[in-house]
Formats: C-alpha cells, structure tokens, sequence
C-alpha cells in the first residue's frame, strides 16, 4: 500500500522562464558552454516551442500558463484597445487576464505556488503561496508581493538594495551601463528565488526572467556576423554569449533547492532573430492612400505620433500601430466614430489591403515576404477589440513603426531607440525529470499552450476540458 502510494503521489514542479531564449542558442551553438542546460536537455527531452500569434511577451506567457490563445484572452499586446475610439487604449494587466492560470488551479486545489517575475501579475492578485509580480508593475513602491509582507523580506535578502522587476530604458546607447544593470537584476531576481524555495514550503514554482530579452534588444547586432550592422572584432561581440554562461551558473545553483521529486521545465515564450530596420507601416498607409493626414507632417524633424498627427478620419480607410508586429485597424461605418468603409465592404478592403501590404517590396526592391493573419482564422473565438489584420513584416526581420515623419517607408532604426533584435516564431522547452532519463529525447509539433496542462497532469490535477493545448508525451499519463 505504501508504494502504491508513492506511486500515486503528485511531483513538484518548477518551471524556468527565460524571456526569448532562443533555441539555436541554447540547444546547437552554445550547448557545450552552457553545462546546467545540456545537463537537463541530455537527461531530458527538448525541442522547439512554437509561441502564440503574435510572439511578443505579452499575451504569450498568459497564453502558455493558461492554455489559451490571445483570441480567447483578449490580448493582443501589451495595449490593447479600450473601446472603438482611435485613440482609447488600455494596458494589459493582471486584470485583463479573465481565464485562471495554472498556478491560480494549482492553488484553488491546495497546492502551494511561488510566482515570480511573471508577465500580467501586476497589480497583485492574492495566490496560495508566494507571488512577486513582473514586467508591467509601475514601481516596488506599489505593492508588488503577496503576501504584502513578502516585501521586507526581500528587502533582508538583498541587504536593503532595491529590487528590480525589469531593466527601464534598455533601448539605450550606453551599452556599458546597461549591462551593469541587467546583471544587477538578474542576480537579485536568483538571490530572491534561492531564498523562497529554501525556505518557503512549495509545490509549483515558476519564475521569468527578462534580462535574456533585454540582452537580445540591446546586443545582437555584436554577436551575429549576419546582422546589417555587425562589426567584426567589436567589444561586445561576446556579452550574450556571457550572460548566457552567467543564467546558465545561477540556474546550477538554483537546481540546489530542486529534490529528486521535482520536474524542471525551461520554456521561452519566442526566440529571437536580427532586426534589419524598421518598416513605417503608417507611412507606407498614407502613401498608398488608405490613412489620410489633413497636414503633412514634416520630415527629418522627431517623428510624430499617430495621436499627435491630424489625421482627416473621415476619408481614412485604416490604421495602425508600431511594435514587433503589425496591427491594422479598419475604419468602419457604424463602427468606428468617423467611419469610412460600409459594413458590405469591409471583408473586399480587409483584403484588398491584406494583398497590398504582401506584395509591398522590401528597399531594395526585393520581395519583403510579409504575412497577413485575420484573427478569426487565428484562434477559436475573438473577444476584446482585436485588429482587423495582424502583419509579420519581412518574416519579422522588420519592426513596424507606427510614428509618421520618416520621409519614406523604411528606417535603419526603431523610432522608440536602438533596438538589434527581432522576435523569433519559436521559443524553446527543455524537459527534465530526475527519476527518467529520457536521454536527450528530441521533441516535434509542441506549441506554447502545452505547457499548462503538462503541469496539471504531473502535478495530479484535472485538466479543464476548455483548456487549448496537450500533454507533453514525454509527461505521461
């Protein structure tokens, strides 16, 4: 009976987030410098873990800890349209995530959770456990802990120094202060995560670090010989690799507080890939007639903003915004405030629009090769305000901007400060379960929204019949 028992005992689980670790890194260029990892992947099973669309960071991590798509969740990046105004936007935080998230079932069912750094957790929303919030919480001034409590002794355990939930301004020139910085980060975010799993009782732990993010934004240009303005034998040819090498020794020692009982998984929520430029998406609307301006905005000035600019909406057809991706928005009669395109002709506009944007060249001339999504066909059902064209510019080797005053359709740079890095379709996952070697198994075919119910299944736990994804094979049944 004993055995039986144990048997049927749920494992622990911890789950290790790194924001945009890319997966030829980690499982092919670098494997051999990175001991903790190949550890884990040549005991494990690994593969490529194909992300939400869009592959941002927000909805992704909501949509990989509670397996459902953006559609279902409403979130479509980090603003989201409040309403059909043309400027009304709303950010997308702990309040806008409507569907519970793993460790929110984990919790309801008695089993206590660390959260830590996650995406969407602020403002704070009480858990079975411990949470500090992450990206998206304005200050740890505000309460960014539960319990409240939890604060002061993150306060001990830093020795007073001022804990960080994300790198500000990493978009920066000063490469050499911001290094200082992510790595300053980094560290209190490993000091806080030894001390909660030492010392705080625990059966689901899950932490997400962006400094792996940062570090690709701020310096891919100096690593990849491919990157348009690569220099060869550059200072900092060799900092990703470094802070890599820097995660992968602080993981080592985390994995201390990690019995035989406890599966770890490592996921990214996308990869990342070199950023050419940047494609003026309202520029390229205006000059093909669909956005009009009332004035021309002028150029060589500092750009302007969509908000900022007087746009003439009443003979504007659409819109959109910069980010990583494309959002257009059609502006529709009886839908939009000023709207120009009849309800009988949205889908041949939405069209129309969609082979334009496809077919427009890159600089040179040459096939761009972007790719238009409509949401319905994305996901299962669409709520919230979602854009009526989701666009990949250039295989997202482009970034869209969104301000106007370019004086053309391309720009060498992110109009919001340097930015070397792209993100990639696929992120990673690495499983690895003490009690099986599953002998560096490589896994096909998994998606982002696998991951919530794999947990659920390991940790004993029904899985919601609603819920998007499936269970790892290697996890069992």
């Amino acid at each position: 009976m004993l055995r039986r028992f144990w048997r049927a005992r749920s494992r622990k689980v911890l789950v290790v987030g790194l924001d945009c670790a890319e997966p030829s890194l980690v499982f092919d260029r670098w494997r051999n410098d990175l001991p903790t990892l190949r550890r884990l992947m040549d005991g494990g099973a690994y593969g490529p873990l194909t992300s939400s669309t869009p592959c941002i960071t927000v909805p992704a991590w909501s949509a990989m800890t509670s397996s459902k798509d953006p559609g279902v969740l409403g979130i479509y990046g980090f603003r989201n349209r409040a309403d059909r105004g043309y400027h009304s936007w709303r950010i997308a935080s702990s309040s806008a995530v409507r569907e519970p998230r793993v460790w929110e079932l984990l919790g309801a069912a008695g089993k206590q959770v660390v959260v830590v750094g996650v995406p969407q957790t602020y403002p704070v929303q009480p858990v079975n456990g411990w949470l500090v919030s992450g990206l998206l919480t304005p200050s740890v001034q505000r309460p960014y802990t539960h319990p409240p409590d939890l604060r002061h002794d993150i306060d001990r355990w830093l020795g007073g120094a001022t804990y960080d939930v994300d790198v500000p301004h990493f978009r920066t020139g000063d490469k050499e202060a911001l290094l200082t910085r992510i790595y300053a980060m980094t560290e209190k975010r490993f000091t806080v995560l030894r001390h909660l799993l030492r010392e705080k009782p625990w059966d689901f732990a899950m932490f997400v670090e962006m400094g792996v993010d940062r570090m690709h934004h701020a310096f891919w240009k100096y690593m990849d010989p491919a990157h348009v303005r690569h220099v060869p034998g550059n200072p900092y040819q060799d900092a990703i690799k470094t802070y890599y090498q820097y995660i992968d020794t602080q993981l080592g020692i985390l994995l201390e507080s990690a019995d035989d009982d406890t599966v770890v998984l490592v996921v990214s929520d996308h990869g990342a890939k070199k950023l050419d430029g940047g494609f003026c998406i309202n520029e390229w609307l205006r000059e093909a007639g669909y956005l009009v301006l009332k004035d021309n905005v002028p150029v060589g000035e500092t750009p302007v903003s969509l908000e900022k600019a007087e746009v003439d909406w009443e003979k504007t057809v659409a819109w959109s915004t910069g980010g990583y991706y494309a959002r257009l928005f059609l502006n529709v009669k009886g839908r939009e405030p000023q709207g120009r395109i009849a309800a009988s002709d949205y889908e041949r506009v939405r069209t129309e629009l969609a082979d334009a944007l496809t077919a427009a060249p890159g600089p040179s001339e040459q096939p761009l090769s972007t790719t238009c999504f409509r949401p319905e066909a994305l996901y299962r059902t669409v709520r919230g305000i979602a854009p009526d064209l989701l666009a990949y510019l250039g295989d997202l080797r482009w970034r869209a901007i969104g301000t106007l005053g370019h004086g053309g359709t391309f720009t060498p740079q992110n109009d919001t400060g340097p930015d070397d890095a792209n993100h990639a379709q696929d992120g990673l996952l690495i499983y690895h379960d003490p009690k099986r070697n599953l002998c560096g198994q490589r896994l096909d075919g998994l998606e982002l929204m696998d991951v919530a119910p794999t947990i659920l299944r390991l940790m004993k736990q029904p899985i919601p019949p609603d819920m998007q994804g499936h269970v790892l094979p290697v996890a069992g049944s």
